[in-house]
């Protein structure tokens, strides 16, 4: 019986309804070798001959394996089957089964010696189904051709060549060639003890090849609806994976923004650490000054308070001045001359009253100095109390940024800022020793 022959089915890459799975350990491979393989072996030294006789290149074959699968005239391989009975009187589990599985191996051993042209390539005895059958797949070749390769695909001349010619329409070459090796088969199955009983017309006969060929639309069936099944369960994953890629794109999107965020942040937290750290020097610095300038408020206090007791010193003698004997000239004498009178007493007074307005007069461009000292100072701590008081509000502002910086860093993550605040800082310094080594480079030059 004649198969359309399914490799895949045959080595039992994919298994049909029918097989039981449990029992394809039972299964015989006589030979399988790849088809691309066998062409190789059989018709590249051919191919060669033929190829260097061409005087055009376009006549030339690159490929006799595709240059057969492409065409129509011949089939790459053909596949016989052959079985014997059926599965209520050769079951594969009952003992005339097992006596079928011994006819068939005897039968395929002998099966290339009797076909010299029709190379067996793959060779498979099920007994996973329900009746014992032999698969034969088979490239049939012939050589010396006048046409052609001299080697070349023929199952025509392969069958001639064996002396299978063919006759009427019911008699033609394949025909004549399959009935040829069933009596073979049966005379196999007599050496057995089973004895073929006819039953009838050829066609009858060819049952056997129609459930084969009805299991092997099935088993298209089956394949055309996993492959079905697997492209649209392909086109769900990629449907899935197109999403997972635009959301994958988007969270690397966001990332990103956060990313920027988070180092447009680091930089402005590394701004505000140094403001933050200048601000707290200039701070204390205001302090200390402003610590200085009190003190120096306090003596200038102290010095104004003197000064104030010189005054009301200078007020109690100014009534000195009007009572005091000695700030006063007496009455000359009868018989004291002018000079002795100047000289005795408006000379000393004078002197007297020369040094007191000296005194008086440093003194009070000692006042005037240091009053404009106080109002100096004055003016000058309340500036300072100003720049603390900006200060303090600076301070307050980089504060808040700074709490920002830290609900930054509990939402991004510490680790992640502080990563990212180290890659900065590197470069940074990257960007500073370059600035160096260029002006090093400007001076050497």
């Amino acid at each position: 019986m004649m198969g359309k022959g399914s490799i895949n089915h045959n080595t039992r890459a994919f298994s049909a309804k029918n097989v039981n799975k449990e029992r394809s350990k039972y299964n015989i491979e006589f030979c399988h070798t790849n088809i691309k393989k066998v062409y190789h072996e059989l018709f590249d030294e051919a191919l060669e001959r033929y190829n260097a006789k061409q005087k055009r290149s376009d006549r030339k074959i690159d490929n006799y394996y595709e240059k057969i699968r492409q065409g129509k005239q011949e089939k790459l391989f053909h596949e016989v089957i052959f079985q014997i009975g059926n599965k209520d009187d050769m079951n594969v589990k009952s003992a005339d089964g097992q006596i079928a599985e011994e006819i068939l191996i005897e039968f395929m051993q002998e099966f290339q010696g009797r076909n010299p042209n029709l190379y067996v390539f793959s060779a498979h005895l099920h007994m996973d189904e329900e009746t014992p059958h032999l698969h034969i797949d088979f490239v049939p070749f012939i050589r010396n051709s006048k046409r052609g390769l001299d080697t070349r695909v023929s199952l025509k001349g392969a069958l001639a060549k064996q002396g299978f010619k063919g006759g009427t329409r019911s008699a033609t070459d394949w025909n004549q060639w399959i009935e040829s090796e069933k009596q073979e088969l049966s005379k196999v199955a007599e050496r057995h003890g089973v004895h073929w009983k006819q039953l009838g017309t050829h066609n009858k006969h060819l049952s056997i090849f129609d459930f084969e060929k009805q299991e092997r639309i099935k088993e298209v069936a089956e394949l055309k609806q996993i492959i079905s099944g697997s492209k649209e369960e392909l086109s769900n994953v990629l449907h899935q994976q197109i999403a997972v890629e635009r959301e994958m794109r988007q969270i690397r999107k966001k990332g990103e923004a956060i990313q920027q965020e988070v180092s447009e942040l680091s930089t402005t937290n590394l701004l505000l650490k140094e403001q933050t750290e200048i601000l707290t020097g200039d701070k204390e610095n205001l302090l200390s000054e402003n610590e200085k300038l009190e003190k120096q408020q306090k003596k200038l206090q102290r010095e104004i308070a003197n000064m104030a007791d010189t005054k009301m010193t200078l007020e109690r003698n100014i009534y000195a001045y009007d009572k005091d004997a000695k700030w006063r000239l007496p009455e000359p004498g009868v018989l004291m001359s002018a000079k002795t009178y100047r000289e005795k007493y408006a000379m000393p007074l004078v002197e007297t009253l020369k040094d007191t307005v000296k005194i008086l007069t440093i003194k009070y461009v000692n006042f005037m100095e240091l009053n404009e000292r106080v109002k100096k100072q004055a003016n000058d701590i309340d500036f300072y109390k100003n720049k603390i008081q900006q200060q303090y509000s600076r301070i307050e502002l980089l504060q808040e940024k700074a709490d920002d910086l830290e609900r930054v860093k509990q939402y991004v993550g510490a680790d992640n800022v502080d990563i990212i605040v180290r890659n900065t800082r590197e470069l940074e310094q990257i960007s500073q020793n370059g600035k160096q080594y260029n002006r090093e480079y400007e001076i050497s030059r």
